[in-house]
């Protein structure tokens, strides 16, 4: 568990982790919007505000180190991740609607959805990304659709800028649809949304206005008209929207007309006085004029940024979380790349995934390529010597079998005639002597894992066995004395130390990792003599009394006095020894 948590913080150290979600809405009129909202508990949970050039009459904005820095900015402020994905409301462009035959395919569709937005001066200078929606409104042989666009080069540019950030443009939303989710979820419009309602959403700009007709949540149609809206002097503006839309109104009867400003130079409530409908009117003010948030902030909100949050900001935020039935996405099965600055590697731990940039990944994959070459040399440096010296002692030993086996075949002739004299049995027992060393060589050879060496090695032909040596981990340890009683059938072999290589605690965490001393065997010490002092005249019976007694006592405490485990993982050898 803490080898686990020491990687995820060294990755998480190294810019990696989850990428939170975050919104921006360019929103002219109020600035560069960063927002979080908690869709479940209907609840502004962060909030910053940059101001922010925007061209009108181009669509687009001005200023894209401005955009930047001013992302930067909020990404401190706020004290959010720039290792985030984004997703992003843009003014709307272009929006409008027109009649298809129901025998089109999509593929047609969209091409004749494409003809229609280049004629838009907008786009005789860059090129459109489409996206169109049904509309519930059409003929029995025709179908009626709803189309928008924006500006390729203009979302690419957007894409870049927020990658040199170390952020991920996945997401851009127009504020036409941005603000009827807001709408819902805000419950501004309840009455105006329900089904069956049919209502009308006036919405004034600084560049004109737009006139929206829907029925419950469904868009029916859709009348946009130009006006210099900040050319006018003091009252002048209301005469004039108000004459405007008089005319499209009338053709668009309604239970309900919403008015909403986006403009500090209009006010909803006065344009909604000078409209002459008779149908009931409510009215949003976008702007200025408003006198309180549209929704409830958490703690986290600074008092004076609590009711600043436009309406296409909190529609954006709830882009993914929102269950309204349109949606206008021109990322989503879109064929344009998203520049950015440098991309991420998906790193699996466990459950979680964990990004990289390429970079940094190079630099963890070179230093484990590092540790792994240093391993890989000792190992070569330190094993070599050892299998030489086995191999060694494996030549000497087959050296004096083999004058063994002469000495055994001379004997054999000189007492064939030797009726007190065996050659078989003295044969066989030279045999046994010698080959159970040399299988006890072998088998040690076999038994030796990679991450374990030995120090000193003794066996004797009547099958006793020492073994002293070092090792990596424990797990080496046991390995090798599991293999050694395999191979050598040894009867009675014990691990008869194990002890790290370190004075105290504090060296073993100092110096990690850190070696083991072992030593296998299964040589039985002689007893030590018990010498006591004679107060009593019979040394004799105090002797042997005393010396009965102290037998009994190295046999309570001989199970465990020989095995060894240092200062601190006292847990990782058992309290009985291996048999």
């Amino acid at each position: 568990m803490a080898a686990n948590m020491s990687i995820s913080d060294l990755l998480s150290s190294l810019t990696a982790g989850k990428r939170p979600d975050v919104f921006l809405s360019v929103t002219p009129g109020v600035g560069l919007e960063m927002i979080q909202i908690d869709y479940n508990a209907g609840e502004l949970q962060s909030y910053a505000l940059r101001p922010i050039q925007y061209n009108e009459s181009l669509r687009e904005l001005s200023d894209m180190e401005g955009f930047k820095t001013a992302v930067s900015e909020m990404f401190t402020e706020l004290n959010i991740n720039p290792k985030c994905n984004i997703t992003l409301n843009l003014p709307t462009v272009l929006f409008g609607s027109m009649d298809i035959n129901l025998m089109l395919g999509e593929e047609n569709i969209t091409g004749a959805a494409m003809s229609e937005v280049e004629q838009s001066y907008v786009f005789k200078r860059h090129d459109p990304m489409v996206k169109w929606f049904d509309s519930n409104t059409g003929s029995t042989e025709n179908r009626k659709i709803f189309y928008s666009a924006v500006q390729q080069l203009v979302v690419e540019n957007i894409g870049a800028a927020l990658g040199e950030l170390g952020a991920q443009l996945v997401s851009v939303e127009m504020s036409l649809l941005s603000t009827l989710r807001a709408l819902d979820f805000t419950g501004l419009a309840a009455e105006e949304m329900k089904n069956g309602v049919t209502w009308n959403v006036l919405t004034v700009n600084a560049t004109g206005y737009t006139i929206l007709s829907l029925s419950g949540k469904n868009i029916i149609d859709y009348y946009e008209e130009p006006l210099p809206v900040n050319s006018y002097q003091g009252d002048e503006i209301y005469n004039a929207i108000s004459a405007s839309a008089q005319i499209s109104l009338m053709s668009l009867p309604a239970n309900y007309l919403m008015v909403i400003s986006d403009t500090s130079s209009v006010s909803a409530e006065m344009l909604a006085k000078n409209l002459n409908v008779d149908y009931t009117i409510e009215y949003v003010e976008n702007n200025q004029f408003k006198r309180k948030g549209f929704i409830n902030a958490s703690l986290n909100v600074l008092p004076e940024n609590a009711s600043k949050a436009s309406l296409q900001a909190i529609g954006c935020a709830i882009a993914k979380s929102s269950d309204y039935p349109i949606r206008c996405d021109f990322l989503a099965t879109s064929n344009v790349e998203i520049r950015t600055a440098e991309a991420t590697v998906a790193i699996p731990i466990g459950e979680d995934v964990i990004e990289v940039s390429p970079k940094t990944a190079q630099i963890v994959a070179g230093v484990i390529a590092v540790i792994l070459i240093a391993i890989a040399g000792v190992l070569c440096l330190v094993f070599p010597p050892i299998r030489n010296d086995l191999q060694t002692e494996l030549d000497t030993m087959n050296t004096e079998i083999a004058k063994i086996d002469k000495e055994i075949k001379k004997i054999e002739e000189e007492m064939q005639m030797a009726d007190k004299f065996s050659v078989k049995k003295a044969m066989g027992d030279v045999l046994k002597d010698n080959r159970a060393k040399l299988i006890a060589y072998s088998a040690i050879g076999e038994a030796v894992p990679n991450n374990l060496w030995l120090t000193f090695f003794e066996t004797t032909g009547k099958g006793s066995i020492t073994v002293k040596g070092g090792a990596a981990t424990v797990e080496d340890v046991y390995t090798f004395y599991r293999n050694l009683k395999e191979s050598t059938n040894a009867g009675g072999l014990q691990l008869k130390q194990l002890e790290m290589q370190a004075d105290n605690v504090d060296d073993f965490m100092a110096n990690m990792p850190v070696t083991y001393d072992f030593e296998i065997s299964n040589a039985v010490a002689a007893p030590k003599p018990v010498v006591e002092e004679d107060t009593t005249g019979k040394k004799g019976k105090n002797s042997a009394s005393s010396g009965k007694n102290k037998k009994k006592k190295g046999k309570a405490t001989g199970k465990a006095a020989n095995i060894k485990s240092g200062d601190a993982p006292e847990k990782l050898l058992s309290d009985t020894p291996l048999n």
